[in-house]
């Protein structure tokens, strides 16, 4: 009996010895495999954790098959001691191991640090979870006892015939107690929080919140009702009162809010805020029929934060703006006063009260627009860097794009107004100056930054580019005849019979009895051309008369024809010569405004 009992003690140490040793093997190619793990930093976290569950599983293992062996071999250590120990074994290893704990509706219910076959305890209290959530939330008047159910291999949470929790005989040793202890706290905890999710998501609750539901819908209908009525009432008395206490809005002379208008506007704005106001109760009524569900109750704060937050955001980043903000202004202002100063001048030297050397007076409002934009320009620079979002990508980006866009459209923009500017220190004429521009004749009566404008003898307007003046030749007859005088001439052919001495005399008389014509210097003649059948004739006139020169061309024409025709010369540019046997000349018979006149 004795060597019965030796040999089988004997078995159970070669047993412990050899599982102690694989044991320790176990534990080192675990370490070892760890270390090289954390070397190659490669392997998912998922094996880090299996290895981990199973090195504590080994230790396990190795503490209750020496509590086994000790109890076998009738260890000499009493129980207080051998329960110390296995205390303090478990605590050191619960003390590296997180544990996962069941969470639900954010109450810690319990940790579980064992597994329980191939589930980790994160898969086991994901189970549970949901278990506890499915149990709870039935919409039933009354919820199923939760027991405890003890086996052999486990004693398990249920509810009905389904089960919530086993508790193994691991857990135990994890928390240092009896499986079937743990089993009971843990069934006390649960079957109270499935009660508290049966009370929040019960079928009972949800008459409730029907109920309370209802009654907020039918006092918004009550409020929207009293609201739409009250607006009704006091609409047009309060518009009739706002419209005798405000004024018309009239800048420079045109009515910007009459009568009419104000009142249209006054009535807009109570519209406005009667929609608000109805839109703040059926958004306060949904908040509160939300918050009756516990499944809806999120989307009232939701709901609130997709308001609330951006009008927050903004409100911070207006407070946040202030100081850049007052900055723009003063800058503002400075340019603002800067500029009405350097109007001023520019009014004095344009109406000839304040004289610069070398500054002409029309010269003064161009130099005020080239410095009011060079000026805005430094502004934009300056108060650039202080808009919102100046620095962001985004904000350049369509920066750049807007200007790229610019300078692509606006080449011929560009060239009329550097043109326009050109012109105007060039001075090739003025406002009121009679110019010539191609085929077009007329009097100068714009000029701008883009174009100049043209009033043609007929009063037919033209409006010409200035980069088109700036390239074609101009003819400015003001400036030459204050300056010089515009040389009037025209041409005649008389045949060689005529006396050339005669010829000359009659076009200096026509010239000289032609209003418009100066007699100092007196008008000559010069003979441009001795054809084969006749002589040209131009006779040269000065006048001063810029506008009317088309008048002194015509009355320049009707006095030769007058002069020659009383001279008895006929005017022809013959090409043969004939000879004429009593044919009278080619003479129109003189009247007796002519003879007089001549």
């Amino acid at each position: 009996m004795i060597n019965g009992k030796l040999r089988l003690i004997t078995l159970w140490l070669t047993f412990f010895c050899a599982m102690v040793t694989f044991s320790q093997e176990t534990q080192e190619e675990a370490v070892e495999s760890l270390s090289a793990i954390d070397s190659l930093k490669a392997v998912n976290d998922s094996i880090v954790g299996e290895l981990q569950h199973q090195l504590q599983e080994l230790k396990l293992q190795s503490i209750m098959m020496q509590e086994q062996l000790e109890m076998t071999g009738k260890s000499a250590k009493e129980d207080s001691l051998r329960q110390a120990e296995r205390k303090a074994r478990v605590d050191s290893l619960r003390n590296v191991t997180p544990g996962a704990p069941l969470v639900v509706e954010g109450d810690t219910l319990f940790v579980i640090y064992a597994r329980k076959g191939g589930m980790l305890p994160a898969a086991r209290v994901s189970a549970v979870r949901s278990k506890i959530y499915e149990v709870g939330k039935r919409l039933t008047m009354f919820v199923d006892s939760i027991y405890v159910f003890d086996s052999e291999m486990s004693s398990d949470v249920m509810v009905g015939e389904d089960v919530i929790l086993s508790v193994t005989d691991l857990d135990a040793l994890w928390m240092g107690v009896e499986r079937v202890d743990l089993a009971e706290s843990y069934c006390e905890v649960i079957s109270k929080k499935v009660n508290q999710l049966h009370d929040a998501y019960g079928l009972q609750q949800k008459l409730q919140s029907l109920g309370w539901v209802a009654l907020i819908i039918a006092i918004q209908v009550l409020l929207i009702w009293g609201i739409v009525w009250l607006f009704r009432l006091w609409k047009f008395s309060v518009t009739r009162k706002l419209l005798r206490r405000i004024k018309s809005v009239i800048i420079k002379n045109y009515p910007l809010l009459d009568t009419h208008r104000l009142g249209i506007a006054i009535i807009f704005v109570f519209n406005l805020v009667r929609l608000l106001i109805i839109l703040l109760v059926l958004l306060v009524g949904l908040g509160f029929m939300f918050s009756f569900f516990p499944e809806t109750k999120t989307l009232t704060y939701t709901a609130l934060a997709f308001i609330w937050n951006p009008l927050s955001d903004i409100l911070k980043s207006v407070v946040a703006y202030l100081p850049k903000l007052f900055k723009i202004i003063v800058i503002i202002i400075c340019f603002h006063y800067l500029l009405k100063l350097i109007r001023y001048f520019t009014n004095e030297i344009s109406c000839g009260r304040l004289k610069i050397n070398g500054f002409y007076a029309d010269w003064a409002m161009p130099t005020y627009t080239i410095l009011r934009i060079l000026l805005y320009s430094f502004m934009l620079v300056m108060i650039w860097p202080l808009l919102p979002n100046s620095d962001s990508e985004v904000f350049q980006g369509v920066s750049v794009f807007i200007g790229v866009v610019v300078s692509l459209g606006s080449t011929s923009l560009v060239g009329n107004v550097m043109s326009g500017l050109v012109m105007t220190y060039m001075r090739p004429f003025r406002i009121g100056d009679f110019i010539r521009f191609g085929d077009t004749e007329g009097e100068v009566i714009e000029k701008s930054m883009l174009v100049t404008r043209i009033r043609t003898r007929k009063n037919d307007v033209v409006t010409i580019p200035n980069s088109n003046l700036m390239s074609s030749q101009t003819s400015n007859y003001t400036f030459s005849a204050q300056r010089y005088g515009i040389i009037v001439h025209t041409k005649i052919t008389i045949g060689y019979d005529e006396s050339w001495k005669k010829i000359e005399a009659l076009l200096v008389q026509a010239a000289e009895n032609t209003d418009g014509i100066k007699h100092h210097p007196k008008p000559f003649v010069r003979i441009t051309a001795l054809d084969d059948f006749y002589v040209e004739y131009e006779i040269n006139g000065i006048t001063d008369r810029a506008k009317t020169l088309s008048t002194v061309y015509s009355s320049l024409h009707q006095h030769i024809l007058d002069t020659m025709h009383g001279a008895g010369v006929e005017i022809m540019s013959p090409h043969i010569e004939a000879r004429r046997d009593d044919l009278p000349l080619q003479i129109p018979h003189q009247d007796e405004d002519s003879i007089k006149h001549s």
